[in-house]
């Protein structure tokens, strides 16, 4: 499965933000990027899901270092290039799954449009847990239909299968604050906050504390 998964993302490395833009639009993209942006000293960061780097690019400033990490050696190669200014990034090839990062590694861990794109996102989430120093930043954010209309999330759907195609069958496209907040409080986190951002199409923005 780990490499059906590594193969789906790798095949669109080439034009991913792109893609990503012509879906959700840039206004969802700017609007995230403020959030990321307004986060600070976040010290020893690790990213998962990093892409093409779109986003660590928001927070590297705010970290003493981050290890971006992804599934697709395809993205990672493009995300060296994108990032290659950033002399505090490094890159590593990793499953949020399970990972071999060290016990209390961190102080932040980062998962930006991951979660409802993965099959095991409590097993992840468990991890970042694992990963994070006593009282550790867990940030996320993910894309999301809810509250969306119904017509705007219509026409999010049909972009998304224009150019990616049929998702696979685990995506979570409409998950809601509550639910979000749940899957972090059954790994250890504590809520700190919660919101959705974006004005047609919406993303959850949620900050936790590990236990």
């Amino acid at each position: 499965m780990a490499g059906r998964k590594e193969d789906y993302w790798g095949r669109f490395a080439g034009t991913f933000d792109e893609d990503q833009r012509y879906i959700v639009g840039e206004a969802i993209q700017k609007a995230l990027v403020e959030e990321l942006s307004g986060e600070q000293n976040l010290g020893e960061v690790v990213e998962f899901g990093c892409g093409r780097g779109y986003y660590t690019q928001a927070f590297a400033n705010s970290s003493k270092r981050v290890v971006a990490t992804d599934l697709s050696d395809e993205m990672l190669e493009m995300a060296r290039v994108q990032l290659k200014g950033f002399e505090n990034i490094a890159f590593q090839k990793a499953n949020c799954d399970s990972t071999s990062f060290p016990a209390e590694t961190f102080d932040t861990a980062i998962m930006i449009n991951l979660i409802h794109v993965i099959e095991n996102p409590l097993n992840s989430l468990l991890e970042c847990h694992r990963i994070l120093k006593s009282g550790g930043k867990l940030l996320v954010a993910s894309y999301t239909g809810h509250s969306m209309k119904w017509l705007h999330r219509a026409g999010m759907a049909i972009r998304f299968l224009k150019k990616w195609g049929k998702p696979l069958p685990y995506f979570s496209g409409n998950l809601s604050p509550g639910q979000l907040a749940l899957l972090l409080e059954k790994a250890a986190f504590v809520v700190e906050e919660s919101k959705i951002v974006g004005d047609t199409t919406k993303a959850l923005y949620l900050r936790a504390r590990k236990k």
